[in-house]
């Protein structure tokens, strides 16, 4: 630790006085327009092709980064993905290219991880864009796994908030090597002292979350990704020549080390995440960790359960595919480091293993936090039943919860306590929400009951999810917090004001996530939209006892009018 603080009072003056980047080559041709999502090219493929081996197409892992941009909620994110593909030619139809669910685009948050690759200076990096909100925090574990870097996307006039200290922890637990980047600094209330007090926020965060010294010593860059541009020193609007995305992109080859591969051990990989095609079947991604893999290749899939690793099942590969830019592109063959996508096996899952069939032992799978809410999913049967939907049984929604847990980890989905109903288990309210929505746009009809808060018992004493909540309201609006959420078994932490700001606090609350259960529009209401409230998952921990006396308000009249009674 003291080398931490050290290095801590040395990073104002290095950050000055860092070696300036040779001004990057000529940007690669652009990459192949995009295309449907099942219509591969193998033009766009050759088009953008990295550099490669002489094992036949299989890029040097030597050339290989893999990383992950991860963030807070509305901290830049998505449009600093959109900003990257950009600088290194792809095609971007849109803003938020990266984002291609419907509801992501209409909500304006990210839901599911998502994987791309560039070409950049003869080297290859594979992106993974990530969701900011905390109840998709699962797709953030399940892919920390396959990268050995992260792009930490900082707002600069908020600082390190709820969620960011959650994937950042994540991030740290797996030994990725960290960049931060300050982002929105052309923002007029974002000065360099703002910027330097962020910094030291977010260092005394990795500090806190037992970052080792080689973690602490990150490269720290400044960005407006809405304008495009990021620089390795601080400027408000740098020139014209220099407005681009270059120094960011630099950074990653530098800093973020190349995987360790083996391309002459038998081939495997770990499934981390898992779509299904209409023709193609179950379409398995993850990173290669050893050996190649090419088209036509015999592979078996492989778990892990309490009696030791079994075998799912026995198949070839019948294509390869890899995502370049914001199209799918088909290869021939890929190797250990790199990120890839097959089809040809409808057995295993995310967290299993697809390997060479000489190799029998499987790869263990990445860690998720345990689900906090429950709801309980049934046959609509309302007097209304079967008048918007077309499937209504319980067996077709069944199968498409089962479906869904398949893809999405962080849901269970067990038998429920009455005939054809199933309980549901997530990360939170909006998580749940999200699938309901997507149930209900597929045409089925279903019934849900409230959502419920999960509890444990570990030697005879009843444990509860405890949230950590970050609240920005202004002034005028503190009391009001503080009532609502000391009713709801809130702890105050700490409360201070927003840097930047005037007449706006910061406050930072732990809260039981059964307290928590619909307070955002009570909150939103009150605040007339002004206030922001951030959760994140913190722990089980002891229960706080009953919930204080909650006032809900009932609409009895909704406008005079005369009544007339008859008498016979």
């Amino acid at each position: 630790m003291a080398a931490a603080l050290l290095l801590r009072g040395l990073r104002s003056s290095a950050s000055r006085a860092r070696p300036a980047v040779p001004s990057p080559a000529s940007a690669p041709p652009p990459f192949a327009s995009s295309l449907l999502h099942r219509l591969y090219s193998s033009a766009a493929a050759s088009a953008a092709s990295p550099p490669a081996s002489a094992l036949g197409g299989v890029t040097d892992p030597a050339r290989i980064r893999n990383v992950a941009v991860i963030a807070h909620v509305d901290h830049g994110k998505t449009t600093l993905m959109d900003r990257l593909l950009r600088q290194c030619g792809a095609d971007i139809p849109h803003e938020r290219a990266m984002d291609n669910i419907s509801l992501e685009r209409e909500r304006g948050i990210t839901i599911s991880s998502k994987v791309t690759s560039v070409s950049w200076k003869e080297n290859e990096l594979n992106m993974v864009d990530t969701p900011g909100h905390a109840d998709f925090g699962g797709e953030v574990e399940r892919v920390v796994g396959m990268v050995e870097g992260a792009v930490l996307v900082v707002d600069a006039g908020e600082g390190p908030l709820a969620q960011t200290k959650f994937v950042l922890s994540k991030a740290l637990k797996y030994g990725l090597r960290p960049i931060l980047l300050l982002n929105k600094v052309d923002r007029p209330s974002v000065s360099e002292e703002t910027c330097n007090e962020v910094e030291s926020l977010v260092f005394d965060l990795f500090a806190n979350l037992g970052a080792t010294e080689e973690q602490l010593d990150f490269p720290v860059l400044y960005a407006s990704a809405k304008e495009g541009w990021a620089s390795l020193k601080f400027t408000k609007c740098p020139p014209d020549s220099e407005k681009n995305m270059s120094p960011l992109l630099d950074s990653i080859v530098q800093h973020v080390r190349s995987p360790k591969a083996d391309l002459e051990a038998p081939f495997q990989m770990l499934v981390s995440m898992m779509e299904r095609d209409f023709y193609l079947g179950r379409i398995l991604t993850g990173r290669v960790t050893s050996g190649v893999i090419r088209v036509g290749d015999k592979v078996h899939g492989l778990r892990i359960t309490d009696e030791g690793v079994q075998k799912i099942e026995d198949g070839k590969v019948v294509k390869l595919m890899k995502k370049k830019g914001t199209s799918m592109a088909v290869i021939e063959a890929a190797g250990a480091g790199d990120i890839i996508s097959m089809a040809g096996l409808s057995g295993p899952a995310i967290g299993h293993t697809v390997a060479n069939p000489e190799v029998l032992t499987a790869l263990p799978a990445v860690e998720l936090d345990p689900p906090t809410i429950s709801m309980t999913f049934g046959v609509n049967d309302s007097p209304l039943a079967g008048r918007d939907g077309t499937h209504v049984t319980g067996a077709k929604i069944g199968n498409r919860l089962m479906a869904e847990a398949e893809t999405n980890l962080a849901i269970n989905v067990l038998p429920g306590p009455l005939s054809e109903s199933y309980e549901v288990q997530g990360r939170g309210e909006l998580q749940l929400g999200i699938l309901i929505e997507n149930m209900r746009r597929e045409g089925f009809e279903l019934s849900v009951s409230p959502p419920r808060v999960m509890y444990k018992t570990e030697r005879g004493e009843r444990l509860e999810p405890i949230e950590e909540v970050t609240v920005e309201v202004d002034e005028e609006h503190i009391g009001f917090v503080l009532e609502t959420l000391n009713n709801r078994k809130g702890e105050l932490l700490d409360m201070g004001p927003v840097p930047g700001t005037t007449g706006r606090t910061r406050v930072f609350m732990t809260c039981p996530s059964r307290g928590l259960v619909g307070v955002k529009g009570v909150f939103n209401s009150f605040t007339r939209g002004t206030g922001f409230m951030h959760r994140a998952f913190q722990a089980y921990a002891k229960y706080r006892g009953p919930l204080g006396t909650v006032r809900k308000g009932v609409l009895y009249l909704l406008a005079e009018d005369l009544s007339l009674h008859m008498h016979s």
